[in-house]
């Protein structure tokens, strides 16, 4: 029997960090954070996590559900980690295990960052 329940979910009208760019010059803070978010999937585990977190049933996965992508488990608590840094996912200990979600409104900012070539 289990007491686990879903994340919360973020409100969804967070506004996107950035503008997208072909609307205008991103500013030096926006360029930060907007590297971040991509230099964090430029790696193929990294971007096998978040793939496998954002797609995983309730779009929360445990990290025992998403561990196997060909690394070490030590490894995948890094990559993890680094993902959460760049603000992409959060995590909720629940007993012995760390639920992982994606937030809400990341995959709309890179969407959005991307704008109209998103959806070419």
């Amino acid at each position: 029997m289990s007491n686990a329940s879903p994340l919360p979910l973020l409100d969804p009208d967070v506004a996107p960090c950035c503008p997208p760019l072909t609307e205008r010059p991103l500013t030096a803070e926006e360029a930060v954070r907007t590297a971040a978010m991509f230099k964090a999937l430029g790696d193929p585990v990294r971007l096998r996590l978040f793939s496998a977190v954002a797609s995983h049933e309730n779009g929360e996965a445990c990290v025992c559900d998403i561990s196997d992508v060909g690394v070490s488990q030590p490894t995948v608590s890094h990559h993890l980690k680094k993902l959460k840094e760049a603000g992409l996912l959060t995590s909720e200990r629940r007993g012995t295990w760390v639920y992982y979600r994606v937030e809400p409104s990341v995959l709309a900012a890179m969407g959005h960052i991307l704008g109209r070539y998103a959806a070419a």
